[in-house]
């Protein structure tokens, strides 16, 4: 956001939104993968160039943070973008893994015993 286009204008998160404020789907956490669709399904809808700048980061696999980060946008813009994409089918999404059992306690404590150590 701290950008803009090269004159200088400055693209507002609401408009890229289409005035939305909320996710359409609740299926994205800060970790969650994404990754574009290869090849693209038929272009039913017409994507706006923020879409596009995303679908090009996702090329490979790419947390919704690391989207945010990249394209200097608001997690919450993102994340309603990105929700637009998965309704288009232009994008794939993998959740993050279940943690199950108890922690390693010893290896937390090597962890611990290493960073006093610094």
């Amino acid at each position: 956001m701290s950008g803009g286009d090269p004159t200088g204008r400055l693209v507002r998160p609401f408009t890229l939104t289409g005035g939305r404020t909320r996710p359409s789907r609740a299926d994205f956490t800060l970790i969650t993968l994404v990754t574009a669709v290869d090849p693209p399904p038929p272009a039913a809808v017409r994507l706006q160039p923020e879409h596009l700048r995303i679908l090009r980061h996702c090329a490979r696999p790419v947390a919704v943070a690391e989207l945010a980060a990249h394209l200097d946008l608001p997690v919450s813009v993102i994340v309603i973008m990105l929700c637009d994409l998965l309704e288009a089918g232009r994008i794939t999404v993998h959740p993050p893994r279940e943690v199950s059992g108890a922690p390693d306690m010893e290896l937390l404590q090597k962890v611990r015993d290493g960073l006093a150590r610094l």
